[in-house]
């Protein structure tokens, strides 16, 4: 697995399969899918594993996901991930409005791009 993705999109092959990948994983919303299944076909499972621990499953949705994963990091004091520290900075100041008075130049230049094109 690659380990700079937030979303992770695993085919179940079998269950030790499936445990041995989300071990290896930091922190990410996980999908599971079934070999061969087409996304028309809902997932068999989306979770939140972190440090490699599954720590949420059967979740509704992705965006559900992204969202209560965004209020684990807060809840357990987690620094955000290197590779995702922007995309949580985005997800956290621009769509759901926390702390926005502490932009990074980055997501500041980002917000006002957004809010021109309104």
């Amino acid at each position: 697995m690659h380990s700079s993705q937030l979303i992770k999109v695993i085919r179940d092959c079998g269950a030790d399969d499936v445990q041995r990948d989300l071990e290896e994983v930091t922190m990410a919303v996980y999908v599971i899918r079934k070999e061969g299944e087409g996304l028309q076909e809902p997932p068999e499972d989306i979770g939140i594993v972190i440090e490699g621990v599954e720590v949420l499953h059967e979740l509704t949705s992705v965006a559900s996901a992204c969202a209560l994963l965004l209020g684990l990091i807060y809840a357990l004091n987690l620094a955000y991930p290197k590779p995702f520290r922007f995309t949580f900075e985005v997800l956290q100041k621009i769509f759901m409005q926390l702390d926005q008075h502490k932009m990074s130049p980055k997501v500041q230049n980002l917000y006002i791009k957004l809010q021109s094109s309104q």
